[in-house]
């Protein structure tokens, strides 16, 4: 049965849903095949918190039943009143059999104090907290995206317009970045800051430095806020802060903005990244997550990811630069992240992997380049050989990444695949014959693995790409094309909407309880992030 096409809808900046008659696929597995799938160790490891907790009780119970007993037996009591009296006689008497337990496990257990029930559950709860330990999970207790006002949407027809307004560019260009437009895969009511929409109404574009902080003050107190409420979080309760943004770096840094206007403490960890590009979310997501796990008994961080617009407007007449003036709006996300077993409850999502790959050669480092053209305008200049890397980088990233998330069944069809072609290549160079067939490297199905996919939002040839390298259907790319059709490129931020668009409803494709969720995106420099809920 061929795939049923996926609605389009007209953009209103807010994110769509598809029609009500519209159903979501009919997947029947048998309920042995899909036992075979979970993560057991994952699933224990979820609970095993909370069984510690109440395992604590119970064990302090037993010990309490245990002194209650005893003295009752040495009074020749057959009922006690409880009062301040006996408590305290109840707490003196623990604490001197712990201390006579420790002194006969040192003298190598000659008597025994506590009884079985006791030295049983403490051991078992021993154990626990060892398994516990070795966990260090991540949760996410909320996220928040940034959702433009009325008066920044603008149609395509209006952003030709502004562009015409900046009385800098060629009818070549402009006619080249209408068609770029068209092509986008954006849609007619997208968010550019208030610096620049200016020109419609006949004053020139402000991209001053004093305008660009009003936008990223504007995106960022509005998500942080949302998040923080969202998470039930006071902002004095954030131990890391970790901003992304990678083209605005003002001094004080966004991080010191955030801090200041919120009223953190004063011994916040903070950090500011920049140039990373638009694979810079997960990277900030693992550095807080890093950061939160090497602190005693855990915290919590907050991550934004954003990207500034008014100060970077091309306005020379380069193609290679053009790109980023048609592609790329408004928007932002703030996620609360935390390490404590405790907030497993009440979280969203659990992280369970996070995987980057770099690109080393001098073709990855030049693909996204930040510099100045033959006139000296500034602007990020894209290489033709950005898809050929991205392809790369994206294969070394799943191949790293599948081994961690994949079922041993399709990992298997990869090693037995690639056996073959070397056993072919090697008779074929040894016998000095082309007869050996080649054989294709077998490319895993990660749907078996992953029930949604959060792809960066980069474009429509880059939606296009993944979807068929992949193999994915199309209720697989639909939260990355509605976010393109309504959001545009917001670069960092992107896979954010994606995932609000999945958990506020997608019809085509629901969000269940224990779904897990993958997020991909590509970054300059060149980089392939990912990160699997």
């Amino acid at each position: 049965m061929p795939p049923r096409a996926m609605n389009r809808s007209a953009s209103d900046s807010e994110l769509s849903c598809a029609e009500d008659d519209i159903k979501h696929r009919d997947y029947r597995v048998r309920k042995s095949s899909l036992m075979s799938l979970i993560n057991w160790t994952h699933v224990i490891r979820t609970y095993l918190p909370h069984l510690f907790v109440i395992g604590m009780f119970v064990l302090v119970g037993l010990i309490i039943h245990q002194v209650v007993t005893d003295f009752m037996v040495a009074q020749n009591l057959e009922e006690v009143n409880i009062s301040f009296d006996f408590a305290f006689d109840v707490i003196s008497a623990i604490q001197d059999l712990i201390m006579r337990q420790v002194d006969a496990i040192l003298h190598l257990r000659r008597m025994q104090l506590f009884s079985p029930a006791v030295e049983t559950t403490f051991l078992v709860l021993v154990v626990m907290a060892w398994i516990a330990s070795m966990d260090n999970p991540t949760y996410l207790l909320s996220f928040s995206t940034f959702k433009p006002p009325e008066s920044w949407k603008v149609s395509q027809d209006q952003i030709m317009e502004m562009m015409r307004l900046q009385n800098c560019f060629t009818e070549e260009s402009l006619e080249f970045m209408r068609k770029l437009l068209q092509r986008s895969g954006t849609g007619q009511s997208t968010a550019w800051p208030p610096g620049i929409t200016q020109c419609l109404k006949g004053l020139p574009s402000d991209q001053s430095i004093e305008r660009s902080r009003e936008e990223a003050q504007m995106v960022i107190f509005d998500i942080v806020k949302n998040a923080l409420d969202k998470a039930k979080v006071h902002p004095k309760e954030i131990d890391v802060l970790v901003i992304n943004c990678s083209l605005f770096s003002p001094t004080p840094s966004l991080c010191a903005m955030v801090i200041s206007h919120f009223g953190m403490r004063s011994d916040i960890l903070s950090y500011n990244l920049g140039g990373m590009g638009c694979g810079a979310s997960l990277l900030a997501l693992d550095l807080g997550k890093n950061l939160l796990q090497r602190r005693s008994f855990g915290g919590k961080a907050l991550i934004v990811s954003t990207e500034i617009i008014t100060p970077n407007l091309y306005k020379g007449n380069e193609r290679a630069f053009l790109l980023q003036n048609t592609l790329f709006r408004c928007g932002g996300a703030a996620m609360v992240i935390s390490n404590k077993w405790l907030d497993g409850s009440r979280a969203w999502f659990k992280l369970l992997h996070c995987v980057r790959v770099q690109g080393t050669g001098d073709d990855a480092y030049q693909c996204v380049y930040e510099t100045q053209d033959s006139e000296a305008n500034r602007g990020v200049r894209l290489s033709k050989d950005i898809v050929k890397v991205a392809g790369k980088t994206m294969e070394k990233n799943l191949t790293m990444l599948g081994p961690m998330v994949l079922p041993y069944s399709e990992q298997l069809k990869v090693v037995l695949t690639l056996t073959a072609r070397f056993l072919f290549k090697s008779l074929g160079k040894l016998l000095n014959t082309n007869k050996f067939p080649i054989v294709k490297v077998y490319v895993p199905d990660f749907k078996r693995a992953v029930d949604h996919f959060c792809i960066h939002a980069g474009g429509r040839a880059v939606i296009d790409g993944i979807e068929k390298n992949m193999k994915l259907q199309e209720y697989h790319t639909e939260p990355s094309r509605m976010t393109l059709l309504n959001m545009g490129n917001t670069s960092s931020s992107s896979i954010w909407y994606e995932l609000e668009y999945i958990v506020n409803g997608q019809k085509s494709n629901p969000l269940k309880k224990g779904d897990r969720v993958m997020q991909i995106a590509f970054g300059s420099g060149f980089k392939c992030t990912s990160g699997v809920w």
